[in-house]
C-alpha cells in the first residue's frame, strides 16, 4: 500500500476553523455548518439526522460491511443556572469539568435576542478586597459566577454596571442560555498547539485531513467508509443515533491523557485497550495496531478507567459493532489543554492507511453467521485444566 502525505497546513487551518466556532452540547448548529461546508469543499456527500450529527460517505468497491470513523463536535460549556440580584450569573457546567478551569475564562453568552460578552471569576476575585480568602473559597460551580461586559446607559451615556437581576432580564437573558468558552487558541512554533476544546475538535481535523489526503491521491477504498461526527458525546449519548445498524466496525478519535499511572503521549497514536466502559474489539484493536507497526508509526498502548467516548454509547444503543478508540495525547484534558501537531499527524496518517485496508472480517457483512468463519483468539489450551483434571 503506496504511502498518502498529510497535508499539515490543511489539518491546522481546519483545526483553527473548528476551534474559532462556539459548540457546547446543545449549542452545536453551526459548527455542523461549518463542517458540512468543508465535506461540500472536498466533495464528499452526507446526510443529518433531526438534531444535526453528521454521516458523510465515501464509496468504496463494494458497500459493505461498512466502516466508520467518528469524533464529535460538541464541547464542555456552561448554562445560566440563576440571574444574580448582583447583575452577574451563577451557571453550571455542560459536560464533566472543574470550574477550577472556569475561572478567569472570557466568555460568550448566547440569548434569544443577542450575544453577549464576560468573564466567570470565582465570588471572590479581588486580593484587594477579600486578602488572603481569595485562596481559601471552595472550588465549586456555586463558587464562580459570570460577568458581563454590559452597563446601564441614561441617554446613550454609560453611567453604571449591572447590578440587578433586573438590568440582566433587560437584556433578554434567561436561566438557560448558553455559554461558550473561549478556546484561546496557540500554535506553536515547536508544534505544540495549546488550546481548550481540543476534545474533540482535534479529532475532527484528523478525519477531514486523512479524507483529503485519500481524495487527493484518488486512492480507492475497499468498502465505504462512513465519516461520523457527533454532537452530544461531552453528555454521554455521542454515537448514538447515526449508525443505521448498517456499520460493521468504527474508530473513534478522541483524546488520550498523558498522567502519572497513564501510557498516553502528545506525541504518536496512542491506541486504546479498552476504556470505563470496557475493552475494545480484540481483532479491531489489533489491526490498528499491526497497521502502525507495518507503516512505521510511533505508537503506544493505554487504558482509560475514568471516561467512556463515542464507541460506548454506540454499543450500548445496541448496534452490534466492533469498535476500537485512537487518541492524541491531550495534556489537561477538559481544562487548558495541550497537544502536538506530530501526534494529529499521525493519526490521521493512520487513518488514512486503515480507510484504504481489507475490513477485519469480510463475514461482517452479514448481522448473523455460521460458526465455521468465526473468528479465534490466541489460547494455550494446555495451560487450562479439564473439569476431570479440576476435580482430582
Amino acid at each position: 500500500m503506496s504511502e498518502l502525505k498529510i497535508d499539515p497546513h490543511y489539518l491546522t487551518n481546519i483545526l483553527q476553523l473548528l476551534l474559532a466556532t462556539p459548540s457546547p452540547t446543545g449549542y452545536t448548529d453551526q459548527i455542523v455548518h461549518v463542517v458540512s461546508d468543508e465535506l461540500k469543499q472536498l466533495g464528499i456527500p452526507f446526510e443529518l439526522t433531526r438534531r444535526g450529527a453528521i454521516r458523510a460517505t465515501m464509496e468504496g468497491k463494494v458497500r459493505t460491511p461498512d466502516r466508520a470513523i467518528v469524533a464529535h463536535l460538541d464541547t464542555l460549556g456552561a448554562m445560566v443556572k440563576w440571574l444574580k440580584s448582583n447583575g452577574r450569573l451563577g451557571i453550571v457546567p455542560i459536560g464533566s469539568w472543574s470550574s477550577r478551569f472556569a475561572e478567569g475564562c472570557r466568555v460568550t453568552l448566547f440569548t434569544e435576542t443577542g450575544m453577549y460578552r464576560g468573564t466567570i471569576l470565582p465570588l471572590k476575585a479581588s486580593g484587594h478586597t477579600y486578602g488572603d480568602e481569595i485562596d481559601t473559597q471552595p472550588v465549586s460551580w456555586k463558587n464562580v459566577e459570570v460577568r458581563l461586559d454590559e452597563a446601564i446607559a441614561d441617554d446613550g451615556v454609560f453611567i453604571q454596571p449591572l447590578s440587578t437581576e433586573q438590568d440582566l432580564r433587560a437584556l433578554g437573558i434567561n436561566i438557560g442560555d448558553f455559554i461558550a468558552i473561549d478556546p484561546s487558541t496557540e500554535l506553536g512554533p515547536n508544534g505544540f498547539i495549546n488550546s481548550r476544546h481540543l476534545d474533540d475538535k482535534a479529532g475532527v481535523a484528523t478525519i477531514l485531513a486523512a479524507a483529503k489526503a485519500i481524495l487527493d491521491s484518488g486512492s480507492a477504498l475497499p468498502v465505504d467508509c462512513h465519516l461520523l461526527f457527533t454532537i452530544s458525546e461531552e453528555v454521554g449519548s455521542g454515537a448514538s443515533a447515526v449508525l443505521h445498524g448498517d456499520v460493521a466496525e468504527m474508530v473513534t478519535i478522541d483524546n488520550g491523557t498523558p498522567a502519572p499511572f497513564q501510557a498516553s503521549s502528545e506525541f504518536g497514536v496512542t491506541i486504546a485497550m479498552a476504556d470505563s466502559a470496557g475493552p475494545f474489539d480484540y481483532h479491531l484493536v489489533r489491526r490498528l495496531i499491526a497497521l502502525c507497526s507495518e507503516h512505521t508509526i510511533p505508537f503506544q498502548r493505554d487504558i482509560f478507567c475514568e471516561y467512556r467516548s463515542d464507541s460506548a454509547s454506540a454499543v450500548e444503543a445496541g448496534n452490534d459493532i466492533r469498535t476500537a478508540l485512537i487518541t492524541f495525547g491531550v495534556d489537561s484534558s477538559h481544562g487548558y489543554e495541550r497537544t502536538h501537531v506530530s501526534s494529529l499527524n499521525a493519526i490521521a496518517k493512520l487513518l488514512a492507511i486503515y480507510m484504504r485496508s481489507e475490513p477485519v472480517f469480510w463475514r461482517d457483512r452479514d448481522t448473523l453467521g455460521a460458526v465455521s468463519d468465526f473468528s479465534t483468539q490466541p489460547i494455550e489450551e494446555a495451560s487450562f485444566p479439564t473439569a476431570h483434571e479440576e476435580g482430582r
